[in-house]
């Protein structure tokens, strides 16, 4: 599924963090939250100032994605009743921004909807960019 509903694609436009999952070239799995962007088109996370334990270009995630590009994504909704569940798993290919007007554009939107990367200094960071190849949406909620 290539097409939202207005529901699911507002959802994933609002939705505070995801989940990224990356392989390794032998298929071995690394999942971690990120912060993100929808802008309809593509989803982008940068690689941000929070503190890491190594450089930016040697995190698992950059390296997973250098050698896989195909990535998942998941953004979900828990709540203790169960009939308000939701989530989008988003497939796609990933690649690394690093300069450029797509770049750029990425960081403002970011810093828009993350009022925390608006002091942070983002000009050295790459972003990560995700061209969807499919949304699988799931709900209890018949509209969604």
């Amino acid at each position: 599924m290539l097409k939202l509903s207005p529901a699911q694609d507002r959802f994933l436009r609002s939705a505070r963090s995801g989940h990224l999952a990356t392989a390794d070239a032998k298929g071995r799995p690394h999942v971690i939250p990120v912060c993100y962007v929808y802008d309809g088109t593509a989803i982008y996370s940068v690689l941000d100032a929070k503190p890491k334990s190594t450089s930016l270009r040697q995190l698992r995630r950059v390296r997973n994605i250098l050698a896989n590009p195909q990535v998942s994504l998941v953004v979900d909704h828990y709540e203790e009743d169960w009939s308000r569940l939701r989530y989008v798993l988003v497939f796609g290919d990933a690649g690394l921004l690093e300069e450029g007007e797509e770049w750029a554009r990425a960081i403002a939107m970011l810093r828009e909807k993350y009022p925390q990367y608006q002091g942070m200094d983002l000009e050295e960071s790459p972003v990560i960019k995700i061209t969807p190849s499919r949304f699988v949406p799931w709900s209890f909620q018949p509209e969604f």
